[in-house]
């Protein structure tokens, strides 16, 4: 692929050690009826070792015209395409290469196929009134968004004026500068720097409410009450983390619960967390999704992985932060249950993307590979199994924690990749713990190996061995589940207690999948965990009434942890794999860019 001009990041064209981004400011205008973005871009630039040559990153935008802000035009090249890659924008300046500051403005439109942008009509909001559009850039797509230099590794504040219909409200991933919900213009500023995967927007017909001084939840009217329910512990979960990482330095916190098109269950945008009503279970039994946002406000966010290649020190770093915070409030044993879990959910993936496969490593290679063709639960889970092994490897939280504070205290607002965290790390524990102990890390194993890890983790398992032994029941029947009385469980256990049916290569009878559906009210279940490993059993006990709430359920939200391992089971099953292909085709432009371009390869369609 020919985009290596940059040896920092291999899904970039920008060359940041030229020049480098320091400050972005956005003009736009959302024109719902062309859905595009028109505006411009002014990137004001740093320079570095270069010249006179600027590259960046753009994905199917129209670039109208390149200038300095006085208005001298410079002379550009678009280069053709390379897959999702995009086109390199090679801005020429000689004029002005003796200045070591250049602000250069691009006015241009997106397309209406942006890769960032989901467009919804009005029938797919709650509301059925007004038309409603969001982003997600992670990894690589905020360059169809804006041209810019779409790398983790260059990191810039930012500023932006959004023009947008009155009676909506726009939103992004910064402080809002006043109160704007009666005007059609809307000024936001982003003090702290951050990568361009992190610029989000939301235009829609949505309301707020408070939490506390700093947090709160937007949503439309329909799901406010039920937002405000499900997220009241926020507070609680940020004050907990920077108990545990030092202070919060985003100024606010809020959701957003975005329509069931949103792909993730959470994205750490600053200042304004995108999470998906999937979240809503009427329990708060969800809510650790949010801790999880929460942390990458220090890890992902302040510390940000160089490039996607180091993914896994965004999240396997955030997974163990998040469940430091869980375990701080709700006891350290609750702390491994969910560790147990994501160990579970870490051996389904591997399984599934293949043990040999090197994107099973934690450092994966991205040399001509779209980084959402990698995403998987291996950066999240086998990342978190490595920071618990090396916690307690160096003597526990009590020695671990102060280093990870002291790790964010060095790297903030910086990008770093795995060799620098190692250095740092060795740095570190080389004066407190032997170096015999230090030399028992394979390093390797861990980082460049694919398969599991090489340690498995020992979790405390007290809240599980019930789930196992009533696993162990159900597997053990032929034909009557009378006695078995249902046992009283959190939905937590549940979630443990069916991941165990899934994990234990055994299939359950039709008539046991039935009784076990009477028994636990799975049928009316709101939890959309339960309800995924629910849908699975079924598929895979060949329940036929099942399809009908697989296919609904693949329609009603379009979360790629869910949607995709359902497409992929219903296509294995051979007298549904044609319905599975046509609901896929029905509903396919109704999804996120990212969720249609993955099922489609799952369903075998590209």
């Amino acid at each position: 692929m020919a985009t290596s001009l940059s040896p920092r990041d291999p899904n970039s064209y920008s060359c940041p050690e030229d020049w480098e981004t320091s400050h972005v400011d956005i003009e736009w205008n959302v024109n719902f009826e062309k859905r595009i973005l028109e505006g411009r871009v002014d990137l004001t630039l740093e320079k570095r070792a270069g010249g006179e040559i600027l590259f960046l990153d753009t994905r199917d935008l129209q670039i109208k015209n390149v200038s300095a802000k006085d208005g001298t035009k410079f002379r550009y090249k678009l280069h053709d395409p390379i897959a999702s890659f995009g086109s390199k924008l090679e801005i020429f300046f000689a004029p002005i290469v003796a200045k070591s500051t250049v602000v250069v403005r691009v006015e241009y439109e997106t397309s209406p196929e942006c890769s960032a942008l989901q467009w919804l009509n009005p029938q797919q909001t709650a509301g059925k009134k007004h038309p409603y559009v969001f982003s997600q850039c992670q990894a690589i797509h905020a360059r169809s968004l804006l041209p810019c230099q779409d790398s983790p590794g260059v990191k810039a504040t930012y500023s932006a004026s959004v023009r947008a219909p009155e009676q909506l409200q726009v939103l992004m991933s910064a402080i809002r500068e006043s109160d704007v919900s009666e005007r059609t213009i809307h000024r936001f500023d982003q003090p702290v720097p951050i990568p361009s995967y992190l610029i989000a927007l939301a235009v829609g017909a949505v309301e707020f409410r408070k939490i506390s001084d700093r947090c709160g939840v937007w949503t439309e009217k329909e799901t406010l009450d039920a937002a405000e329910f499900e997220f009241s512990e926020t507070e609680a979960f940020l004050t907990t983390g920077e108990s545990l990482m030092g202070p919060y330095v985003w100024e606010r916190y809020d959701l957003l619960v975005l329509p069931p098109s949103f792909p993730f269950g959470g994205m750490e945008n600053p200042c304004l967390t995108f999470v998906t009503p999937t979240l809503l279970a009427g329990d708060r039994s969800l809510s650790n999704v949010v801790a999880h946002e929460i942390a990458h406000s220090w890890t992902g966010n302040l510390v940000t992985n160089r490039n996607f290649e180091h993914f896994w020190l965004n999240e396997g770093f955030t997974v163990f932060l998040e469940r430091k915070i869980v375990g701080r409030l709700m006891g350290e044993n609750y702390r491994h249950f969910q560790a147990l879990i994501g160990w579970k959910e870490l051996v389904d993936s591997i399984n599934t993307i293949g043990v040999d496969s090197p994107l099973t490593n934690l450092v994966v290679d991205l040399k001509g590979v779209d980084p959402d063709d990698a995403f998987s639960t291996v950066p999240y889970e086998k990342g978190h199994a490595f920071l618990f092994y090396l916690e307690n490897l160096v003597g526990g939280a009590d020695v671990f924690e102060p280093f990870l504070k002291t790790y964010i205290e060095k790297f903030s607002k910086k990008s770093v990749d795995t060799n620098q965290w190692k250095e740092f790390f060795l740095e570190y524990f080389s004066v407190l713990i032997s170096d015999d102990r230090l030399a028992e890390i394979d390093w390797n194993a861990w980082l460049y190996t694919p398969g599991l890890p090489p340690v498995v983790p020992k979790f405390d398992d007290s809240l599980a061995i019930e789930c196992k032994l009533l696993c162990e029941r159900w597997i053990a029947q032929n034909d009557d589940f009378a006695h078995l009385v249902a046992m009283e469980m959190t939905s937590l256990q549940m979630c443990y207690f069916l991941s165990q049916l899934l994990e234990c290569g055994q299939t359950l009878s039709i008539e046991a999948f039935e009784a076990l559906t009477t028994s636990y009210s799975l049928l009316e279940s709101r939890n959309s965990e339960i309800k995924f490993r629910w849908i699975r059993l079924g598929i895979r006990s060949r329940w036929s009434e099942i399809v009908p709430h697989a296919l609904k359920f693949v329609s009603e939200q379009g979360r790629m942890k869910f949607v995709r391992p359902v497409f992929r089971d219903l296509y294995g099953w051979l007298e549904m794999r044609q319905r599975a292909v046509d609901k896929y085709q029905e509903i396919k432009n109704e999804m996120m860019h990212v969720t249609a371009a993955m099922v489609a390869k799952d369903l075998k369609q590209i």
